[in-house]
Order: structure tokens, then sequence, then C-alpha cells
């Protein structure tokens, strides 16, 4: 039987064995994908500085593979098949070494057959080889994820064959249900859902606090007066969280492992593989820390304790967010800002512009007369085919969005840009030029892409970037769901109006629906590289794409 929780492992060399087996979460079984018996796997805790040897057993009767997320690795050790490696056979061995060059909060997962989703990811922490400028007395990892039954390849071919299957909030004929009748054809007539915020929701999912149910009374212990620090990791397939502690404010201390100015907020949302840490001052005997999905079906729970078993009262779930005309891209003359709460009435009604009673009628816009399918607006880098279902109409940048279901909230939440670097970025360039990326999806036939193009081994057109350039990124989401784009071996720099030099690093950023994103990236490691939505089911069904990063003297080639 499969362990939850996770064991510590550290030193110049470390074993780690990846085996199947079954798992029990508050009485569902179901199998799993574990590293050393566990799920997650161990916590692998480096120090900056130093080399480490990992060795990969693979007992699995199919391949595997580990990605170290956010670790800088040579690219031919980040652990992708088919982009840096063959992968790792069943019954064989790999072994990872490499200097660990930066400190920070990070996690490693698979890259192979969706066994990220079936229990195949664990947390690192790298120690700063000198002093961490994080004053706390107590450091904790709080890893967040997911457990079905259900097989991952199931899940998917549910995805395909209806992709509204887990949404079980999409339909209601009570008398609360937040939208009338005319709202809800107006939504048919663009086939759309407004409640359409996860994939893969409540309905399937258990979510996990450190591998374990909100019911199985995970404890974090503090003495009162204690500075505790909280080292959140999105470890989850398709999951963005909401994470606060009712009656508490935490001081957000780092963002993907780099350290920011202190940011007082009292929730934030984080996307799948993005990690927050936190600093916070417990009082009383116990206080909960919530991790509530985004569409509101479900959440993960731990407590902060000052002793064994002490707990405090755990909110009930809020009422489910609903998608607005921002989400569709329709940032015309005053749209920003629309309220996805259902406070009194639906997000749709505060759209409404005053005086205006019929639905179609949005922020002075005729609906009916909208072609949400006018491709004639994208531009002729993006293929245009099946694959696209929907344009953005008027995509705006949305790094100040606090994420799908908190813009109306009457406390603090953090967003992009509050985040401005504790130290001083390397590179002050100005980039040379602007690359424009279109995230593309068709949520009927469940498929995504990168500028219409599902991503083949065999047909691949990699992004190419000379050696050192430094490039301006741009990506705009022509979709109605927020995207956590990743890219391996980087760093880069949000556009979020920080003062200069000081933006903050990140390794993933979330999009926005319609919205867009931008980022300063230095290509200053050599290699190829994987660039993805790092929801599973969206990478697996083609939003994926191969960065290149051309050797230093070579030439950059043009964007396939």
């Amino acid at each position: 039987m499969i362990r939850p929780g996770f064991d510590e492992v550290s030193g110049a060399s470390i074993d780690l064995t990846v085996g199947q087996g079954m798992r029990t979460v508050q009485g569902r079984r179901g199998h799993a994908v574990a590293v050393n018996g566990s799920v997650p796997g161990p916590l692998l805790r480096l120090k900056e500085g130093t080399t480490v040897r990992l060795n990969i057993h693979n007992t699995l009767a199919e391949d595997t593979s580990i990605h170290w997320h956010g670790l800088l690795v040579p690219f031919h050790l980040d652990g992708v098949p088919g982009v840096s490696f063959p992968g790792i056979p069943a019954g064989g061995t790999f072994t990872a070494e490499f200097p660990v060059r930066q400190a920070g909060t990070y996690w490693w997962h698979s890259h192979s057959n969706l066994q990220e989703q079936a229990g195949h990811y664990g947390p690192i922490v790298v120690d700063p080889a000198g002093p961490d400028p994080v004053r706390a007395d107590r450091d904790y990892v709080l890893l967040l994820s997911e457990f079905t039954p259900m097989h991952p390849h199931a899940i998917m071919d549910r995805l395909k064959k209806g992709e509204g299957y887990f949404n079980y909030q999409q339909t209601s004929f009570t008398d609360d249900y937040p939208l009338d009748g005319e709202q809800r054809r107006m939504w048919g007539r663009m086939r759309m859902m407004a409640t359409d915020i996860l994939d893969v929701t409540g309905s399937t999912y258990t979510y996990l606090a450190n591998g374990h149910g909100p019911e199985e009374g995970l404890e974090f212990r503090f003495t009162p007066g204690e500075r505790v620090r909280i080292r959140v990791i999105n470890g989850s397939a398709m999951s963005f969280f909401n994470v606060r502690i009712p009656g508490a404010a935490m001081h957000v201390v780092a963002a993907d492992g780099q350290n920011v100015r202190p940011v007082p907020v009292e929730e934030f949302q984080i996307g799948t593989a993005e990690t927050y840490d936190f600093v916070i001052e417990p009082v009383g005997e116990a206080m909960t820390i919530v991790a509530e999905a985004m569409d509101r079906s479900g959440m993960a729970v731990a407590t902060l304790a000052s002793r064994q078993g002490a707990r405090a009262p755990v909110p009930a779930l809020r009422d489910p967010p609903l998608l607005t005309m921002a989400d569709m891209g329709m940032n015309h003359g005053g749209m920003e800002g629309m309220d996805h709460s259902q406070e009194g009435h639906s997000g749709m009604g505060h759209a409404m512009t005053a005086g205006t009673t019929a639905p179609e009628q949005m922020g002075g816009m005729d609906m009916a007369g909208m072609d949400m399918r006018d491709t004639s607006r994208l531009p002729p880098s993006v293929k245009v085919g099946p694959g696209i279902d929907m344009v953005a109409m008027n995509p705006v940048d949305r790094m100040g969005d606090p994420g799908i279901g908190l813009d109306k909230m009457p406390h603090r939440v953090l967003t992009y840009k509050d985040l401005v670097a504790l130290a001083q970025n390397d590179d002050p360039r100005t980039p040379s030029r602007m690359l424009e990326i279109h995230l593309t999806g068709n949520m009927e036939r469940y498929m995504w892409s990168f500028d219409g193009r599902k991503y083949a081994s065999v047909t691949d057109h990699p992004i190419r970037f000379a050696y050192d350039e430094r490039v301006r990124v741009r990506l705009v989401n022509d979709t109605m769901m927020a995207h956590p784009i990743h890219l391996h071996g980087h760093f880069f720099e949000l556009v979020n109006g920080a003062p200069e030099g000081f933006q903050p690093q990140k390794h993933t950023v979330i999009v926005q629906p319609g919205g867009f994103a931008q980022f300063d990236l230095t290509a200053d490691e050599p290699g190829d590289w994987a660039f993805h939505c790092h929801l599973l089911y969206h990478m697996h069904s083609g939003m994926f794409q191969v960065v290149s990063v051309a050797r230093p003297g070579d030439a950059a080639g043009a964007v396939g």
C-alpha cells in the first residue's frame, strides 16, 4: 500500500525508486505511481552551491522520467522525453548529476504518460549558500494536489468525448441558479458555459495537502509568537487553488522560488506548477489553511496547531464563480474588472449597462451580432483551423487580475502587479524584439495549441532564440480558460509595472482568459526546452512546443 505524505532526503547522492501500487484517500482506492513508496514522493533538500547526484530507478512496466521543475540544469538532464532525453525504460536507471545553482522552493514530477496525475511528483527545497533573507522559526512545505480513483487516461477519454463531463455546476433548474433562462440562451448561442472554470473538478477529485485529504488531519505545529514559513507548491495536474487562512494576514516572500519584497495579503490564487512562500505569525490554539479549488467544488485543508489535535473552524465552500465578458476578451469601454461573484445577481448582470435589460446588450455591445469565432482578427502567424473555436475580441493586459472569482473580495488578494524582486535583476537590456504567441483551443473537441498548431514531434516547428538575446514575449489567451504557461530551463521577468530592474522572476505565468501577459526573457541556457501549458490534459492534447536556444556563436532561426 502506498503511504501518504513524504520523507525528506538529502546529501550528495540520492536514490529515487519509481514504483506503483494502490492508495486509499478518505475511503476511496485507486492506482498510484509512487516514488520511494509514498505520494507525494520525497522532499529533496538540497544546498545551493553544491553538486547533487540523483539516481532514478524505474520499476514500472513502462517508461518514466523526472523533470526538476524550476531548477536550472543542463538541457539533457531536464527530464522531458522526446525533447531532452529518450526517457527511462522499464527496469532502467538514469542518473542526473548537476550543480545546484539557486535557492528556493521548487518541485519535481514525471513528464511521461500522464503519470503525474497518478502521484509521480514531490517537493524540492534548496537552502541558500549564505544567509536567508526570510526570517522564520519554523519552515514547512505545503504541496497541493489531487486524488482520483479514475485512471488518468480514462479522464482524458471523458474530456475528449464531452469536455463538460466533470462540470456538475453547468445545469440546474433550481430557483437559486445564478443565470436566468435568457442568460442561459445567450451562452448557448455562443456554445459556451459561464461555469466552465476547471476541466476536472471535485466531482472526481479529492484535493490533497501533502497527500492527505481534507478529513485526514494534516497539522503544522507552532508555538505562539513564532514566525512560520509555509512553502506552497501547486503540484496538481489540473487545479488552481485559492489559498487563505481565515483571520490572518500572510506575507508573501517568494514566488516560484525567487525572493520578493514582502506583500501582506489575505488570499492568493496559485496556478498549477507555481510556488509561493509566505510567512505568518499564528495566533490562538489553531488556524485553518484553506486551499479552495478555483471553481469551489472542493478544498484541501491543513491546520496550524499549537498542540496536537487542536482545530479551528473550516469555512464552507463559497459560491462558484461565473465567467464574464472580460473572460471573452471583451474589455471595451469600462469592461475591466468584471465581477465574477454571484452576490445578489450574476456576474453577467453586473456587466450590463445601466438601464439595459436584454442580456444580449453587455456594456453597450450587441452580443447577438458578435462572432466569437472571427479568425480574421488573428495575425498571420496563427494557423486557422478546427482547433480554434474562439478569438478574444479585445485582449488587454490582465496582470493586475487576482484570478477568476477573486476580483470583488472584501480583503486584499495578491496579483502579479504586487510582486517586486528583492534583488536587482542581472540583465538591464531592453528587449530587441517582441514575440507574440496565441493560446488557442477548441473546447468542444478538447483541442489545445499554441498559435493554432497542436504539438507533434515529427512535424515540430520550434520557437527559436539566439543565444543571450533579450526578447519580450506576449502571450495572448484566445480561450475562456486560465492557462499556467511554463518555460523549462529559464526564469523570465514579468512585465508588471515593477520598478526598472526589479521585475519579479518566474518560471510559470497564468494567462487570464481573454487577456494577455508579457515577460522579458534572456535566452542564456542553450539547448531544447519544453514550453507548455501546465494543465496536464491541455499539454497532452497539444498545448506544448519546443523552445530552441542556440549555442554561443550560433544565430537564431525564425519562429516556426
